[in-house]
């Protein structure tokens, strides 16, 4: 039994102090006092970034899985990531472009994307609902998406965790691919907390279709007239969440009291690094896609997702597209999209009407260039990757180039980034062309980029020698060899 003079007093202040830290926690937000979220395990597992992970797939028929990846069907495996297995977990083929492209070329290495709680409810990898695994399809560095994203979250973007893994099926090797976190329940936690908002991906259904939803623009008042948006939507929602976004996007429209609905500092951060590494298949460009829309009270920012055909490999998705290198990488940051594409593009395009949004871009800029590439951060994210994969990279039986490629590719990539700075550098300080129309009347003034092979970094040719070297690896998967 406790004795003290003044037990009953001691237990009262604590009482107290509990009740004031409870509140003092459930309001803090409140109070100016920014959300601590702890990472979650799986941060320092898989996507450990100091080593090449391992992710053994185990399918009873490979040949089969491949033949039907193109219909992205779900089939169950059991994964053994870092020699920790893990059963019933959905497998599947993922992306667009690239997996029609690899099934037209008759190739094996499809992306893919692995869910925990597709098959049991409330599996996960230590807190982790779902990965993809990107198969570098058009990407002879491997690190394309690697360094875009390590550019996002430099400029505190939210960005998906991502890592290298040595991927082998049934035991037999496979290939290098980059592990990335995909953003649901899990990517939502992390970032925003346990009362994260809504999270969609839009995309379009059809790219003949006006798809202005996925543009990003006010239509009307119902629903319905979203479908790309709701339909696409990562959690459960409701009638409250679609007005939110609809009026946040009525806002938008309108040009004003844009703080209201967009969570300004962010898009423009994302903006300034989309913009530098010249990715065309994404809002801004064509397509229009290739985002997630985040909504939390009324407010949207934009999220980095997929850059394989980042740094000018896109070509804007033109009918005659874009091929010179000079022309690329002198591609202006105030304008970067056509006038016709731009003034369908309210996320951007209405931001940069507003003098001081405009001048906080410019400022990110600076910010971005000064810190991430003329102090040389890029080149040693880049050679520090590239040292790491070296090995996995000569040894990858299903890769789309060879080894000798992919140094070429690396230093192509590193040879882009320094030109991309000096040209954007030049365009801030207004020693080169920052629009389309001032390009348009002084062509050539820029710099030269003539020597460059953006080609190296990925191409169709790639395409057509990968394919029995994939087809040599589909048959040692079925022979156990």
């Amino acid at each position: 039994m406790i004795r003290h003079k003044r037990i009953n007093q001691l237990c009262i202040l604590a009482m107290a102090l509990a009740v004031v830290l409870t509140v003092f926690l459930y309001v803090g937000e409140d109070l100016g006092i920014r959300r601590a979220f702890g990472a979650p395990e799986y941060a320092f597992r898989l996507f450990d970034v100091s080593r090449v992970h391992t992710v053994d797939l185990q399918v009873e028929d490979w040949a089969q899985f491949l033949a039907e990846a193109p219909m992205e069907e779900y089939v169950p495996c059991t994964v053994v990531i870092d020699g920790e297995e893990f059963r019933q977990v959905g497998l599947r083929a993922k992306g667009n472009n690239s997996r029609r492209l690899t099934e037209e070329y008759g190739l094996a290495r499809y992306s893919l994307k692995l869910e925990f709680d597709h098959y049991v409810e409330g599996g996960d990898y230590h807190g982790l609902d779902k990965f993809s695994l990107d198969a570098s399809f058009q990407d002879n560095s491997y690190l394309k998406s690697y360094l875009a994203y390590d550019m996002m979250e430099y400029m505190d973007v939210p960005v998906p965790l991502r890592s290298f893994v040595w991927v082998t099926v049934n035991g037999q090797p496979w290939g290098l691919f980059l592990a990335i976190e995909e953003p649901e329940e899990a990517f939502a936690r992390r970032n925003f907390g346990v009362d994260y908002g809504a999270l969609y991906k839009p995309d379009y259904t059809s790219l003949q279709a006006e798809n202005a939803d996925v543009a990003l623009r006010y239509v009307d008042d119902s629903p319905a007239s979203y479908p790309n948006i709701f339909d696409n939507a990562k959690f459960p929602i409701d009638r409250q969440d679609q007005q939110r976004l609809i009026q946040a996007l009525k806002t938008l429209d309108s040009g004003k009291q844009l703080e209201t609905a967009v969570d300004v500092d962010e898009v423009l951060r994302y903006f300034t690094v989309q913009v530098f590494v010249m990715n065309w298949d994404s809002y801004l460009g064509h397509t229009g896609h290739n985002y997630f829309l985040y909504e939390e009270e009324g407010i949207l920012s934009i999220l980095p997702w997929d850059y394989n055909l980042a740094f000018g490999t896109y070509a804007l998705g033109m009918t005659n597209p874009i091929q010179d290198p000079t022309v690329l990488i002198n591609w202006p940051v105030n304008t970067p999209a056509p006038g016709a594409v731009m003034r369908k593009r309210p996320l951007f395009h209405n931001l940069m009407k507003n003098d001081e949004y405009f001048a906080r871009y410019h400022d990110c800029f600076d910010q971005f260039l000064t810190e991430y590439l003329e102090s040389g951060r890029y080149e040693a994210v880049i050679r520090q990757a590239q040292a790491l994969i070296a090995p996995y990279v000569e040894a990858d039986p299903t890769a789309f180039c060879s080894y000798e490629e992919h140094l070429q590719a690396v230093d192509t990539l590193l040879e882009v980034c320094r030109l991309r700075a000096r040209s954007v550098r030049g365009q801030l300080n207004g020693e080169y062309p920052a629009t389309l129309a001032q390009q348009a009347e002084h062509p050539g003034v820029g710099v030269d980029a003539s020597h460059v092979e953006l080609r190296s970094l990925g191409n169709f040719q790639n395409l057509e020698r990968a394919k029995e070297k994939q087809a040599a690896a589909v048959a040692a998967v079925e022979q156990r060899i």
